[in-house]
């Protein structure tokens, strides 16, 4: 049912050619998991020339049919409400992904350990995303996601904000602004205010491994400082005699340190989405492509990726994942492989 909503909707907004042959390269580059126009080329199963092959990928993925909004954003929010009831808490990452000259800023919603990535920005910089920026790719994500209750997670870029001569505004403001839950890590050199007039660096608290704390109506940031936030710092302890080498702080909405260090958890899910987009499913970083077509890819591979997570879905409530993948021990807190993998890899099974 789930993968029959899918196909209708990339019918209802491609042209019959396209939607054809978007189906077509679905099926390639799950086969041959790689995204290079030659791989593709080489594999696509067409009766014309190599050359006339990697021309027509190169054309298709420069088509102005190929809208982020229209094409992907409705389709995995559809999916995302036929998948999640409302009023529920959906956690949001918002990371980049960078290799040579591209600088990707995306937002996704955090699931099953994993991520599914609903908006993304391609940045015209290296180094980090403004305000702005980040404005830019949460604001549809908010819209349409409105039913539900957010909380943003961002690393240790999406804190500090960037004050001008006229506004010290930071997305945490600016998620505060909008009712959005967040938890935001800071920087250890960042300072809170903890007596009248006297600033003391979050490293410089005595946090220590296996120990804690949380903080609320805090003032921080010395330089423009903001005012009413919670503050959780965590260290965890050794695990099989490792001991993380530094704490989280994280700036949050949130009511208390359990529940902030359980969202703020659920981030690493966005990191292991783009290990599958790279190294661990897709092998993005090996394309040449930039700009829109680049983007136009991660549409196609987006696609890819959900259509994966949805077999897999499939393959689990049959219970036959064991023929495509090690059985979970019983001692294993989590299952060895992910829905996506399953999925992956079970269009050739």
């Amino acid at each position: 049912m789930l993968l029959e909503s899918y196909h209708v909707h990339l019918s209802e907004k491609l042209t019959r050619s396209n939607y054809l042959l978007t189906i077509l390269l679905i099926q390639v580059v799950q086969s041959i998991k790689e995204v290079t126009l030659e791989s593709i080329a080489t594999k696509l199963g067409m009766p014309i020339k190599f050359e006339s092959r990697r021309k027509k990928v190169q054309r298709f993925l420069s088509d102005n049919e190929w809208d982020l909004d229209d094409i992907w954003l409705s389709l995995v929010i559809d999916w995302i409400k036929g998948s999640v009831k409302q009023n529920e808490i959906i956690h949001i990452a918002i990371d980049r992904t960078k290799w040579q000259s591209n600088n990707i800023l995306m937002v996704s919603m955090i699931w099953r350990k994993r991520a599914i990535p609903i908006y993304w920005k391609m940045l015209d910089k290296q180094g980090n995303s403004t305000l702005e920026n980040q404005q830019s790719v949460l604001t549809p994500v908010f819209t349409a996601l409105s039913d539900y209750n957010l909380v943003v997670l961002g690393d240790r870029e999406f804190c500090a904000g960037r004050v001008t001569r006229h506004a010290s505004v930071t997305l945490a403001n600016w998620l505060r602004e909008q009712k959005v839950g967040f938890c935001l890590r800071l920087k250890k050199n960042v300072c809170i205010k903890t007596e009248e007039e006297l600033w003391t660096e979050l490293k410089m608290l005595g946090l220590e491994p296996g120990n804690s704390f949380f903080n609320q109506e805090v003032a921080i940031r010395k330089t423009a400082p903001i005012e009413g936030f919670n503050l959780a710092g965590k260290w965890l302890g050794k695990y099989r005699n490792i001991t993380t080498k530094e704490p989280w702080y994280i700036l949050t909405s949130l009511a208390d340190l359990q529940a902030a260090v359980d969202a703020y958890a659920k981030r690493f899910g966005i990191e292991e989405m783009f290990r599958d987009f790279k190294g661990g499913g897709y092998n993005l970083e090996k394309t040449n492509l930039t700009g829109d077509r680049l983007s136009n890819l991660l549409i196609l591979l987006s696609l890819a990726y959900l259509k994966s997570i949805i077999q897999g879905i499939e393959i689990k409530s049959k219970q036959v994942q064991e023929y495509l993948g090690r059985k979970t021990e019983s001692h294993r807190k989590y299952a060895r492989h992910s829905t996506f993998y399953i999925g992956l890899w079970g269009e050739s099974w």
